[in-house]
């Protein structure tokens, strides 16, 4: 392949600026240096190329320098074609090419630049993490208008290195006119902050949130130059909000520059403005708040230990009423249905927020959405009103369930009231669904009444975004509620204008508007074959313990797909599918005398290690792993199953066939 002239002395000149970039030429005399003194000293004999190129490659010198060398060709450039990539599954190991981002010139963009962290104090004490050592890391997640976007991970620090570069499209809704350049008095008006969630991952791969901050952007509209420079002070979360956990930097630019700034008075008034009416519109739901609860606690004395929740804390502390945690939210075409959208809730992890200090008591949290998704897990309530958005997305009737589990355990489930006045319940925790049907304590000993399969005792109250039901039946007993909630005698409504002016759309930026969903990163090929593997050789070395010897048949593990698939399909739709076919291959694949022993298992993450500790705890999957006697022959198939978000549901099946002596 020959170059013009011109391209060869640019590429020498890149070749050029890299070497000098990773100061080669040092090192390249001091492996001289050290080479004269190992090899030349004994007989002074020449030292050629060859010899020199040699120690390099040992050094690893020559592949840090290819590594460090990548050329991006442009991706709009015509007329190559790339070759078709062959059918069986590889996966892309070196990153992929950055594309250039296409900016429409008739659109404002906000470039928001984080220039690294200062100030966390909790990891003072940590060291500077070994090259190649896996260390815990800092993410920052950022959603605005409808836009989501991740920063690349940096190691715990004192002094966290974030330097990323965010595009915001601030033109992302059509405001009017389409076509039309948005000027400063239009963005004023725009009052969407920058939601900022700080998640910090360990060297398990555990998540925790670290902070939640909304970015108020628009002070770049006064600003002369259009960059503006904010040292933004993150508090913790939960029992920690009033603490601060550290500063980051950031720069605000706005693209193309604004021919006619605003004064700093305007904006300071018209966020002042913003703070009154946020503040008088909650002062007067309040106020309607007491009221309807004095008129609620007046019908019955009792329904003051009814769990009747109005207001809820959110992971910064603030109290919102609890209808602005759900709104109808659309998967676009990442989910298909309310059952697979049940699915995909029940794989996030479930985790209550910590509680400092002893007692049995639970510390409340109710996340934003943006929180829950980054951090992949939360607790029920996150689940229930995720579970519930997603629902009324689909066009359901659907109203989060405030009560009790067994033991008066407080608990937080989903409701659907079908057109023909079937209720159903929906556990976010497990994607389990339960036909409501109401016991008649009036009725005679002789009339059989129904048995209830789902595990809630009490309820005291339903809400969604647009209603509040308070539950005013002589009992809170679940199994003996009507759920006719057009009956106030039953259920006691609040207004529906008063929810409205503290919930969206009537509610203004106190409440966070609701960020997509994004589809799923894993690859669940390449996932499903790395945690395979690594379960091969835990079992191997576990058996090698024991002193088993290990013999693997493959083909014996293939067969075990269909059953995984099978187990899925049925959590998604309730309905089981291809187990006929499953036993007959696996009858054809045990000879006459031989034993086949299975046993399927499922988990929401993926580390082996933790799985296969889970895994020897059970008596049926140990006997199956540490299974002794004649032709013993064992078998592993992992499937996993991708979501939005990255959530992942992940089936294990381990299984052995022997020959049975007697």
């Amino acid at each position: 392949m020959s170059l013009p002239p011109e391209k060869a002395s640019e590429l020498k000149q890149i070749i050029h600026q890299q070497l000098l970039k990773m100061d080669v030429h040092g090192r390249i005399r001091e492996v001289l240096a050290e080479t004269v003194r190992e090899e030349l000293a004994p007989e002074h004999q020449q030292l050629s190329t060859e010899d020199l190129i040699k120690a390099l490659r040992q050094r690893g010198i020559i592949d840090d320098v290819m590594k460090e060398l990548k050329f991006v060709t442009d991706v709009n450039e015509t007329g190559t074609t790339l070759p078709p990539k062959p059918s069986t599954h590889f996966v892309d190991r070196e990153p992929p090419v950055l594309k250039k981002t296409n900016i429409d010139p008739t659109r404002r963009y906000l470039y928001l630049q984080v220039l690294g962290g200062k100030a966390f104090l909790e990891h003072l004490q940590e060291p500077e993490p070994l090259p190649g050592q896996i260390c815990s890391t800092f993410t920052l997640c950022l959603h605005f208008r409808n836009q989501r976007f991740r920063s690349k991970p940096v190691p715990c620090a004192c002094e966290p290195d974030f330097h990323d570069g965010f595009l915001l499209e601030i033109h992302k809704d059509s405001l009017g006119d389409g076509s039309k350049m948005v000027d400063a008095t239009t963005m004023l008006s725009i009052c969407d902050p920058v939601h900022m969630v700080l998640i910090k991952t360990d060297t398990f791969g555990e998540t925790t949130l670290v902070a939640s901050y909304f970015l108020e952007w628009r002070s770049i509209l006064a600003a002369e130059n259009g960059i503006t420079n904010i040292a933004v002070e993150l508090l913790g979360v939960g029992t920690e909000s009033k603490v601060s956990v550290g500063i980051l930097n950031i720069r605000l630019e706005m693209y193309p520059q604004l021919n006619k700034t605003l004064s700093s008075e305007i904006t300071s008034t018209q966020f002042t403005l913003e703070r009154q009416k946020t503040a008088e519109k909650e002062r007067l739901f309040l106020v309607y708040a007491k009221q309807w609860w004095r008129e609620y606690l007046q019908i019955r004395p009792t329904h003051n230990t009814r769990l009747v929740k109005i207001f809820a804390q959110d992971e910064n502390g603030v109290n919102r009423p609890v209808c602005s945690y759900v709104r109808p939210l659309r998967a676009g075409r990442l989910l298909d249905t309310a059952r697979q959208a049940a699915r995909f809730v029940s794989v996030l992890g479930h985790e209550t927020a910590p509680l400092i200090g002893g007692g049995c008591g639970k510390q409340e949290q109710w996340c934003t959405l943006l929180a829950f998704l980054c951090r992949n897990k939360g607790d029920c309530e996150d689940h229930a009103n995720l579970l519930c958005s997603l629902l009324l997305g689909f066009g359901l009737e659907a109203f989060v369930c405030v009560g009790t589990k067994a033991k008066g355990v407080p608990h937080t489930w989903v409701m659907t009231c079908g057109s023909d006045g079937t209720i159903t319940f929906w556990e976010s925790l497990t994607g389990h669904r339960y036909i409501h049907r109401p016991v008649n304590p009036d009725d005679p000993p002789i009339v059989e009444q129904p048995k209830p399969l789902y595990p809630y005792r009490t309820i005291g109250c339903v809400f969604n975004h647009q209603k509040f039901f308070g539950n005013c039946q002589p009992s809170d007993a679940v199994e003996v509620c009507v759920f006719d909630l057009h009956d106030e005698s039953k259920w006691k409504p609040m207004s529906g204008e008063a929810i409205k002016s503290v919930c969206p759309p009537g509610a203004t930026s106190a409440v966070p508007p609701f960020p997509p969903l994004c589809a799923s990163t894993v690859d669940a090929a390449v996932t499903s074959n790395e945690i395979e593997v690594q379960l091969r050789i835990l079992i191997s070395e576990h058996r090698k313990d024991l002193g088993f010897t290990t013999v693997w048949d493959d083909q014996l593990s293939y067969l075990l797909s269909p059953a995984l698939a099978a187990y899925e399909l049925e959590r998604t739709t309730g309905v089981s599918a291809g187990n006929e076919e499953f036993q007959d291959s696996v009858r054809r694949a045990v000879p006459d005398g031989h034993t086949f022993k299975g046993f399927p298992i499922h988990f929401v993450h993926r580390n082996a290690r933790r799985a296969f500790a889970t895994c020897l705890r059970s008596p049926f999957c140990e006997e199956i792993i540490c299974c002794r006697g004649d032709q013993v022959r064992l078998a592993v198939r992992v499937r996993v199953f991708t979501y939005p978000e990255s959530a992942c549901a992940v089936w294990i099946m381990f299984a052995c066939k022997y020959r049975s002596v007697l």
